[in-house]
C-alpha cells in the first residue's frame, strides 16, 4: 500500500486499544484502502478492528430523502454482511448531534486506541474529522480511498482547469493505480469490549430516521457493491456504445455508475483497473471522466470552501455577470415552478421530470438544465441556489463534489473559459435547444420523460 494515501490528522501516538474504522464516504467492505489500513493497524497491534457508521436521526433538516436513505442503507446492509465473514463487527450509531460527537463518545466508551477514516473534500465532513482529531487523545488517520491519486498529492492547490490538472494526475497514476488486495479474516485476540456487539437491526434503524418521504426510492437500480460491480461489468461489455453515443440521452449508453461511486459502494480504482485491462485505449474517453474530471472536482472542493456560492466563480465570470446584472429576462421562474417542471420549455421540463422520477439525469441534459436555470432566474446567485437544491434533493449522486462543480461549470464558468458575450450569460458558455437537436432526437427524449 502506498503510504502517501494516508494522512495523520493529529500528533497523538497509539498506546493501546482496538482500532476503529469510521466509515463515512466510502461505504464498502472491498477495494477500500482505508479499511485495509485499519486492518493493518489492528494486526500490527494485535487488537480487534471495529467498523462504525454514524448517522443523524433527523435528516430532513439536512435535505435527506427516502431515496437517498434507501440506497445508502441497502448498501450498508451488504457492508455488514461482508464484514461479518471477516470477523469484523459493524455497527451504526444514530445521533441527535453531529456524527463526530457520536464517534467521540464511542471512542471513550470502548477505549479505542486509534481511528481511521476515509477522505472527503466537503467542508462539513472535513470539520467532523478535525473536531474529532482535536478532541481525542488517540491518533486519527485519514485515507483517500475515493480517489485513485490522493487529493492532496494530485495537486497542492486549486487547479485552473482540466488541462492544468491532467498532466499532474497522469504522471502520478503509475504510482497509485495498483492492484487492490483482498480483505482477509482477522487473526487477532478477542476483546470483551466487543463481545456484546449484535447485528444491526435495520428495521429499527429505518424507523428512527426522519427523511423527506416525498422523494421516493427508485426501483431501476439495485444498491450495493455487488450490484455496482455487475453494472460496471455490463457497461464495460458495451464500452463502444459509450464512446459513440454518450451525448445521446436516448441511447442509454452511459455507465450508470455515479450513484455507486458517490456512496463509495464501488471503487473508482477497481473500475479503472478493469476498464484498462479489458479494453485498453478504447476506454480513454470514459477514464477522462472517471479519473481526471471526477478527481478535479475533489480538487476544487478541497481547496475552495466556497463551492456552494458565487464566490467560487473565477474573476472573469464575476466581471461578466456584473456587466450584465441589469439584463432583462424573457422568462422568470420561481424555485417552485422549476421544481414542478412548469416552464415553457418542453425539453427542460422533460429533464426535470427524468430527475424527479429516476434520480438521474443524462450528463448532457444536466448542463442544459443548469444553464436554463441561470437564464430564467433573477441572478447567478439565485440560479446556483436553486440548481444545488434540486440536484441534491432528487439526484442519487447529489451532495457530491462532481455535482457541485458541474453546476459551477454551467453557471459560473469554473474550469471553463470565456466565450462570446451575450445577454444574461455574458461570456459564460451558452446552450440552447437547437444545439440539443443536432445531437439527439429531442422529441423522443421529451416523450420518454413526460
Amino acid at each position: 500500500m502506498n503510504l502517501k494515501r494516508i494522512r495523520k490528522l493529529n500528533s497523538n501516538d497509539y498506546t493501546s486499544g482496538p482500532v476503529l474504522y469510521w466509515m463515512v464516504r466510502d461505504q464498502r467492505a472491498v477495494d477500500n484502502w482505508a479499511l485495509y489500513y485499519a486492518q493493518h493497524l489492528a494486526e500490527k497491534f494485535q487488537q480487534p478492528l471495529i467498523v462504525i457508521f454514524a448517522l443523524r436521526k433527523d435528516l430532513v433538516t439536512h435535505h435527506g430523502t427516502a431515496r437517498m436513505l434507501d440506497f445508502m442503507l441497502n448498501g450498508l446492509e451488504e457492508v455488514e454482511s461482508q464484514l461479518e465473514k471477516m470477523r469484523v463487527p459493524f455497527t451504526i450509531l444514530l445521533t441527535d448531534d453531529e456524527p463526530n460527537d457520536a464517534v467521540e463518545q464511542y471512542v471513550g466508551q470502548h477505549s479505542v486506541g486509534a481511528v481511521v477514516s476515509d477522505f472527503s473534500p466537503l467542508t462539513e465532513q472535513i470539520a467532523w474529522k478535525k473536531k474529532l482529531a482535536d478532541s481525542v487523545s488517540i491518533p486519527v488517520f485519514e485515507v483517500d480511498t475515493h480517489n485513485i491519486v490522493p487529493c492532496w498529492i494530485a495537486s497542492s492547490k486549486q487547479e485552473f482547469a482540466a488541462y492544468t490538472f491532467r498532466p499532474k494526475i497522469t504522471k502520478l497514476l503509475p504510482k497509485f493505480l495498483d492492484e487492490l488486495p483482498a480483505l482477509h479474516e482477522l487473526n487477532v485476540r478477542d476483546s470483551k469490549a466487543f463481545a456484546n456487539i449484535k447485528m444491526v437491526d435495520w428495521k429499527e434503524i429505518r424507523s428512527n430516521i426522519k427523511v423527506d418521504e416525498s422523494v421516493r426510492p427508485v426501483d431501476w437500480l439495485t444498491p450495493g457493491t455487488t450490484a455496482g460491480y455487475t453494472v460496471m461489468a455490463h457497461f464495460l461489455d458495451h464500452i463502444k456504445e459509450y464512446t459513440e453515443k454518450r451525448n445521446d440521452p436516448n441511447a442509454h449508453a452511459v455507465s450508470n455508475l455515479s450513484p455507486y461511486l458517490h456512496f463509495g459502494q464501488i471503487s473508482a480504482q477497481r473500475v479503472a483497473l478493469n476498464a484498462t485491462q479489458l479494453h485498453g485505449k478504447k476506454t480513454d474517453s470514459f477514464l477522462e471522466e472517471l479519473i481526471v474530471r471526477r478527481e478535479l472536482s475533489d480538487n476544487f472542493c478541497f481547496y475552495n470552501q466556497n463551492y456552494k456560492t458565487t464566490e467560487s466563480f473565477p474573476n472573469w465570470a464575476k466581471k461578466t455577470f456584473e456587466e450584465h446584472i441589469a439584463d432583462k429576462r424573457e422568462f422568470l421562474y420561481s424555485a417552485d415552478q422549476l421544481e414542478k417542471a412548469n416552464t415553457h420549455d418542453e425539453l427542460w421540463n422533460a429533464s426535470q421530470m427524468e430527475m424527479m422520477k429516476t434520480g438521474k439525469m443524462h450528463g448532457y441534459m444536466r448542463m442544459y438544465w443548469v444553464k436554463k436555470i441561470l437564464e430564467w432566474t433573477e441572478s447567478p446567485a439565485k440560479a446556483l441556489e436553486i440548481a444545488i437544491y434540486l440536484n441534491d434533493k432528487y439526484e442519487l449522486d447529489g451532495r457530491d463534489p462532481n455535482g457541485y462543480v458541474g453546476i459551477l461549470w454551467s453557471i459560473g464558468g469554473v474550469h471553463d473559459r470565456a466565450w462570446f458575450d451575450r445577454n444574461i450569460f455574458g461570456k459564460i458558455r451558452y446552450m440552447n435547444a437547437n444545439g440539443a437537436k443536432k445531437k439527439f432526437d429531442v422529441q423522443k427524449y421529451i416523450s420518454g420523460n413526460q
